[in-house]
């Protein structure tokens, strides 16, 4: 019980380091208060530039693939702990406890917790991720589905039911995260590769 606990509060205090929120309160202002006030690297992105877009998302995958290394190096017998470590860094970006849980939707820090378990499954998420924006136009769309594929990967692996659990959970708070995004897609409203439409 002690190594799930211990996992659980150093996967939550480095997702928790939310590097848009730094940024933009460095510049002034609050990443929460503009755009589509998501504290993530697409709105700094937005609000910033490219190079603030692309050190957040760095940053922000970067944290979870530490969070499941260092936990993994804690713990080195127990499959389940670093799924529960780039969960618990997932949670802590989306629901940073000192923004009044306001933070951002989390993708990166998923995408980084993949990376840091399985690089061969985060690089044909990546390809399918890319094919899917292409295909469908929508970005958010690659994002749902790679969060779809990834538990029935393991449930074909045989995986245990407790990683099973943890990745339907993610996915879940992944769907529940671009729930507008999804209602925009089925309006035919969604910011995509080919629209020239700003995200509200």
């Amino acid at each position: 019980m002690k190594e799930y606990l211990l996992t659980i509060l150093i996967g939550y205090a480095l997702g928790c380091f939310n590097t848009a929120y730094f940024i933009s309160k460095a510049k002034g202002f609050d990443i929460r208060d503009t755009g589509s006030g998501n504290a993530g690297a697409s709105n700094i992105k937005i609000a910033l530039g490219w190079k603030y877009g692309i050190l957040t998302a760095l940053t922000d995958i970067l944290k979870s693939a530490a969070a499941v290394y260092i936990c993994s190096r804690l713990f080195p017998d127990n499959q389940v702990v670093p799924f529960l470590a780039g969960a618990m860094a997932v949670v802590g970006h989306i629901f940073p406890f000192y923004m009044k849980f306001k933070g951002g939707k989390g993708y990166a820090s998923y995408f980084g917790m993949i990376l840091a378990v399985n690089w061969r499954l985060a690089l044909a998420l990546a390809v399918l991720g890319v094919l899917i924006t292409l295909i469908s136009n929508y970005i958010a769309l690659a994002t749902l589905s790679t969060v779809v594929v990834t538990p029935a990967y393991y449930f074909f692996l045989h995986a245990s039911i407790y990683i099973i659990v943890i990745l339907l959970i993610l996915a879940a708070l992944m769907f529940y995260k671009h729930r507008i995004n999804i209602q925009r897609i089925i309006r035919h409203e969604e910011i995509g590769l080919r629209k020239k439409k700003a995200e509200a």
